[in-house]
């Protein structure tokens, strides 16, 4: 038995999460009831139409007194409704725990035995992921961007299921960032950080609408990769432009341009418009990668909640 205060965070997000609710739970009652001498759970039901009461109604009194149950007034993406667990949390230690390990509850137990260690976040990493092959190249470049654009340390096939000490858990909750990417949030906090590989592959249980959004948050919140694209874009447009002075040059006093064709200085309408036209599309894409840097700006300045709760209840 460890004299250790855990709170266990569980979010309910999919239909899936639903239907592994009761066995999540019992599993949780079981592990925590014999191994540390204080729990909580946080329920975090992100679908507020969905009625979680009536799943935890028949289960034994003694585990419902443990769940906190916080529903949120309205749908929210993923890593806003996990910080909506993260700051009710009040244990010596808080594992989120992803219902695809109803089955492993005791995966809580490894992981705070390997946080004894010295370890402040410790979290499970799959051998692969579950993702269509048309999805994976996509994958494949948003993890090269993420760590070749930035200083953050993420593993791609981390779970989102961790611990975190409450040393670690204080520091993370300063971060009061409204574009929110936890993976980026865990780096950016920092203290020391190990893994647990698990068999278990990485979901993909989310729609390609709500990945991108996420990877687009990812890339412009916490990457340069948008200003040193901007960078090359302006370099090659210039150097594109080096190459038009010195070929119009050219052809106006030797009559031959640089690829050594015989060519006419007065006759440049077609080039022209083909020139103007390119330079419009690389005004265009500049003042497009400007905008996503203005609306991220704009959403800080706005300091909205990431999270409305609508209510919460002990059972």
């Amino acid at each position: 038995m460890h004299n250790t205060f855990i709170s266990v965070i569980g979010l309910i997000h999919q239909r899936a999460d639903l239907e592994r609710l009761t066995t999540y739970l019992e599993g949780l009652y079981r592990t925590l009831g014999d191994h540390f001498s204080d729990y909580e759970i946080i329920l975090v039901n992100n679908v507020p139409e969905w009625q979680i009461d009536e799943h935890i109604k028949p289960l034994p009194p003694a585990l419902k007194k443990q769940i906190y149950l916080i529903r949120l007034s309205s749908r929210t993406n993923k890593n806003h409704a996990i910080l909506a667990g993260l700051d009710r949390a009040n244990g010596d230690y808080s594992v989120i725990l992803e219902t695809i390990f109803a089955e492993t509850p005791e995966k809580v137990l490894e992981l705070y035995q390997k946080s004894q260690e010295g370890f402040d976040v410790v979290y499970l990493q799959a051998e692969k992921r579950e993702s269509p092959l048309r999805f994976r190249w996509l994958y494949r470049v948003f993890y090269f961007i993420l760590k070749r654009y930035s200083q953050l340390e993420v593993d791609e096939k981390s779970h989102n299921s961790r611990i975190i000490s409450r040393r670690a858990l204080n520091s993370l909750l300063r971060l009061r960032e409204n574009l929110r990417y936890m993976k980026a949030i865990y780096s950016i906090v920092g203290y020391r950080t190990a893994s647990i590989p698990t068999s278990k592959a990485l979901p993909d249980d989310d729609d390609f609408g709500e990945r991108f959004k996420t990877s687009l948050v990812a890339i412009t919140s916490y990457t340069t990769f948008l200003r040193s694209s901007m960078l090359w874009i302006f370099i090659g447009s210039f150097l594109f432009l080096l190459f038009v002075i010195t070929n119009a040059l050219k052809v106006k006093f030797t009559e031959t341009d640089l690829l050594g064709n015989a060519a006419v200085a007065d006759s440049g309408w077609t080039f022209l418009v083909i020139l103007i036209a390119i330079f419009f599309a690389v005004t265009t894409l500049n003042l497009y990668l400007m905008s996503i840097y203005l609306s991220n700006i704009y959403t800080e300045i706005k300091q909205r909640p990431p999270y409305i709760i609508e209510s919460t209840r002990r059972f």
